[in-house]
């Protein structure tokens, strides 16, 4: 969170009634027409220009909280919600109000102040369920971002998420309704027998390979050389196999999204014309 205040103000501050009305009135304007600025203008464009294709809901997530005459000072932040509205107490990260999905705050960490990323919703799932290892993240084949199951973001539908998640168990107790039966994963997987009566799978089946990470089971135990991750396979005796989501280290990041430098940028720009502008307003009015 970030705070923009109206800068020499400091020696009056513990005397604020006695500034005059219309000085306090325009300050609070201004404040919070740069605030509008920073969050709906500066922010978003350094967002794209910083990252690939971001999701919308991510150019969408800066927010302000409003400055008012008895309090000259607007926080910025991002939130799920973005927009003005929110007390900053009310947004702390990694705590959503209402919804469904990552916290932008949780995504924006790693980028804004650098260090390890945080797990997505899906990756803590499939962590609950035993299916990806601790320290791990899940990076997906590039072959899935370019077919129909990829967002256009760079990303994953969260439709093909939930599939993934049900065909592999990965729901918990109280969504176990969710996971999907034996008669959906042989229906997904449509077997059936080539002109030479070899087994095929027409659809698909998905199964974990550990790698060198950890044995699995007598039925896994001969793909244990293929990379950590999620993979499918299909055709005649499942033969055709390939990577769906592999497993990697969970990656630190440097700091690449400086919002203190945006924001300031921003205020150092706009707030003394938007301050004299409005004071000249307020005056004028006052006679």
């Amino acid at each position: 969170m970030y705070s923009i205040e109206v800068q020499g103000l400091s020696a009056v501050r513990q005397r604020i009634r006695d500034v005059p009305r219309q000085f306090r009135f325009a300050g609070a304007g201004a404040l919070n027409e740069v605030a509008f600025i920073a969050a709906r203008r500066a922010v978003p464009a350094e967002m794209a220009q910083v990252f690939d294709r971001p999701k919308p809901y991510i150019l969408r997530s800066p927010w302000y909280t409003q400055a008012r005459p008895d309090r000259l000072v607007a926080a910025l932040g991002v939130s799920k919600h973005g927009g003005p509205g929110y007390a900053p107490e009310q947004l702390t990260p990694g705590v959503v109000k209402g919804g469904k999905g990552n916290d932008p705050a949780d995504t924006l960490r790693a980028e804004v102040f650098g260090g390890p990323r945080a797990l997505k919703k899906s990756e803590r799932l499939f962590q609950r369920a035993g299916v990806l290892p601790a320290g791990y993240a899940m990076v997906p084949a590039k072959w899935l971002i370019d077919s129909v199951a990829g967002d256009g973001y760079g990303g994953i539908k969260a439709s093909f998420i939930v599939r993934l998640l049900s065909y592999l168990q990965a729901f918990g107790e109280q969504g176990f309704k969710a996971n999907m039966k034996a008669k959906g994963i042989r229906r997904l997987a449509r077997f059936g027998k080539t002109d030479s009566g070899f087994k095929r799978i027409g659809g698909v089946q998905y199964f974990v390979s550990y790698g060198r990470l950890r044995s699995l089971n007598a039925d896994s135990d001969a793909l244990q050389h293929l990379k950590p991750g999620i993979w499918q396979r299909s055709g005649t005796h499942g033969s055709d196999v390939k990577p769906v989501f592999l497993f990697t280290k969970v990656p630190s990041y440097a700091k690449r999204l400086r919002l203190g430098e945006v924001i300031s940028r921003a205020v150092q720009e706009n707030l003394p014309r938007a301050f004299d502008q409005r004071l000249r307003r307020a005056l004028a009015s006052a006679r």
